[in-house]
């Protein structure tokens, strides 16, 4: 049974049990033998008179140009169809399916039927046709069209659809925030995404639509030279010319198998038919700017200014006013050239912040006003509202110039000026000598490069920056926070940075706006936020121990957890507050400690870091919540730590930060 082992490609093979085996051998010998039996039926030295013959040719001609004129039709109607199906949902949705599939399992003469009861002569449609425009359906070519493609249009719909729907719908949506509108957007980013797809559906469309038998029989007759196609032609010569009818077979039968070796499985494969948008994370990321050679031949800044502005009307300044509504719910004012970081822990509602701003989510709704222009009722990619998704959403079939160059093109600047600004953007980013490099062939730090560059090339009055660097090394990371951070200082807007680095939100922002289950915990500046957190998770991301709490009437505080905490500044009964610990003002001890320190507990090792040049050692207990401690290397080996030492913990009562909430 070696022959039914299938090798993995980790190695080793899996075998197909006896049981198994034999009956999807009985099944492939099942779909074998009739094509068997027409390669051993045919007369091969009588094969070319046959299909030259007069009535074949005649036949064949009118074969190609039906299911041509069939496909065409399936291409200008079930695209579209294919799109509202995959992307708009509308009552009905499921009948509307059902309707594409129902051609595909209906017995092909029902199908005929159908459709002359639908635009025959004495039809539905068919008397307003013949009154109106004269057309007459059955018994003519355009009823051999109109049938080839009522039952060859829906595995274009399903292939399409298909394809479209694993299509990330961030692609569309961030092509629509660079200023693209929904039709551009549709020719310029969907369909070169899903051509893998679109190809296979119109190559089945075409192979069906050319083997069309029963709804072309039944409905447009089977008149020579009229509608007498290939298919039909074959039951006419089985009755007269069995060896011709053969001989005609085999030629269908050749380009049926053709259609499918092209498509190579991307029908029935694992998924060929969908584009292919992964991006390649193998290249390694460039070592820095110092390295990084820039484009020669590129347009002078003062050139590029000038050409720009022709074009955008660059300057100007628009403040911002936001009424949040939905999951996420606040009121966010800002005036001309404020960027905000937004932080807080995951499903805190940032993301969908940036999205109710940009229009594009139903959890939230946006009352928003960019300057003296209230642009709640417009659609994204009027709102010059442009957005930086988490994961970039790079346009995999266009360079990098060409996706830096897309919000300007979509804006109406001309090809040549758009060009010359993206390039610019590549430059300043460090990335200029990577212009014509598709995204698949960039390392992920410089895919998010492309990502910021193209967004800022498209001058927007609000930007929306999802964790742009995240994806960056340390070293790239400063750079890029550094050009940001100058072209935010000339900005005539307002920018939104979610992220959950410190350093970014502390300098690049003016102001931190801290969420928590869609609602504002703090909106301050960076230094008060950073004095003072109001959340825990801000305080743990700035690196400090901290502790919710319940003030108590002897002065302590209950925390949320375990233990009480004693602290300098008493606050009343009742209270609820947030206790924050810097690391370095945590003490390690061997034994426990004596004298000053009123907040002392035991604990366990059990976790030990490098934070630059000094130890991060987590320490666990039963008497508190978990507490981070900073010590130097030295500190460390003296008092022997590792994981599992047990310890003693103190922290004195005016290092702690209380924060009522």
């Amino acid at each position: 049974m070696n022959r039914f082992r299938r090798s993995r490609p980790g190695g080793g093979g899996v075998r197909a049990p006896f049981v198994l085996a034999v009956p999807a051998l009985l099944a492939v010998a099942l779909l074998l033998m009739p094509l068997i039996g027409v390669l051993a039926r045919t007369e091969w030295g009588e094969l070319g008179e046959h299909l030259s013959s007069p009535g074949v040719t005649e036949a064949l001609q009118l074969s190609l140009v039906v299911s041509f004129w069939a496909l065409g039709l399936s291409l200008v109607l079930g695209v579209p169809l294919a799109w509202l199906l995959a992307r708009v949902p509308f009552p009905g949705k499921a009948l509307v399916r059902s309707l594409v599939l129902l051609p595909m399992v209906l017995p092909p003469t029902v199908g005929g039927v159908a459709l002359l009861l639908g635009f025959g002569r004495r039809g539905l449609l068919g008397p307003w046709l013949e009154d109106n425009f004269g057309v007459i359906l059955p018994f003519h070519t355009s009823g051999a069209v109109v049938a080839a493609t009522f039952v060859s249009m829906p595995f274009l719909v399903i292939s399409l659809e298909g394809a479209i729907a694993g299509l990330r719908p961030s692609y569309e949506e961030t092509a629509a925030s660079l200023g693209a509108s929904p039709v551009r957007v549709f020719f310029t980013v969907t369909l070169p995404m899903v051509a893998p797809g679109l190809a296979a559906g119109a190559a089945l469309t075409w192979a069906r639509a050319l083997g069309e038998f029963g709804a072309t029989i039944t409905f447009a007759g089977n008149l020579p030279g009229t509608t007498q196609t290939l298919p039909l032609h074959v039951y006419l010569l089985l009755q007269d010319s069995p060896e011709a009818a053969t001989s005609v077979s085999l030629l269908l039968l050749a380009i049926a198998m053709a259609v499918l070796v092209g498509l190579r499985g991307r029908w029935a494969g694992g998924g060929g038919g969908g584009a292919v948008v992964a991006v390649d994370r193998g290249v390694p990321e460039s070592p820095g700017v110092a390295d990084v050679p820039q484009t020669s031949g590129a347009v002078g800044s003062e050139a590029l200014a000038v050409d720009v502005s022709k074009s955008l009307d660059e300057g100007g300044s628009w403040s911002l006013h936001a009424d949040v509504t939905g999951f996420t719910e606040l009121s966010l004012d800002a005036d001309p050239g404020t960027t905000i970081a937004v932080v807080g822990p995951n499903g805190a509602g940032k993301t969908t912040l940036l999205r109710a701003l940009l229009g594009l989510t139903p959890r939230a709704h946006a009352d928003l006003r960019l300057g003296d222009t209230d642009v709640t009722a417009l659609a994204p990619h009027r709102r010059k509202v442009a957005w930086v998704p988490q994961d970039g959403a790079l346009f995999p079939h266009l360079n990098a110039l060409g996706n830096t160059a897309y919000g300007l093109r979509a804006q109406g600047v001309p090809r040549g000026a758009a060009r010359r600004a993206a390039q610019e953007w590549l430059d300043r980013l460090g990335i200029g000598h990577l212009a014509h490099r598709k995204p698949a062939q960039l390392s992920g730090g410089q895919a998010g490069r492309v990502a910021l560059a193209r967004a800022l090339a498209a001058r927007p009055r609000l930007l929306l920056l999802d964790e742009p660097l995240a994806a960056l090394d340390q070293t790239t990371r400063s750079h890029v926070r550094h050009t940001l951070r100058g072209h935010l200082d000339g900005f005539g807007g307002v920018c939104l940075i979610v992220t959950h680095d410190p350093v970014e939100a502390v300098s690049l922002a003016d102001r931190v706006l801290v969420l928590d289950e869609g609602r504002t915990l703090q909106d301050a500046p960076p230094a008060e936020v950073t004095r003072h957190p109001r959340s825990p998770w801000v305080a743990r991301m700035l690196g400090r121990n901290a502790w919710p709490g319940v003030a108590d009437s002897d002065g302590t505080l209950a925390l949320a957890g375990a233990g009480r905490l004693v602290v300098a500044d008493p606050l009343d009964a009742g209270v609820r507050a947030l206790a924050v610990i810097a690391p370095e003002a945590v003490s390690v001890h061997r034994e426990k400690p004596a004298g000053s320190p009123r907040n002392v507990w035991p604990g366990t090792v059990r976790e030990i870091t490098a934070a630059g040049s000094r130890l991060r050692v987590l320490v666990t207990s039963p008497e508190a919540p978990d507490l981070v401690a900073e010590i130097t290397p030295a500190a460390a080996a003296e008092l022997s730590l590792g994981d599992g030492v047990e310890v003693w913990t103190s922290v004195k009562a005016t290092e702690v930060s209380v924060v009522e909430l």
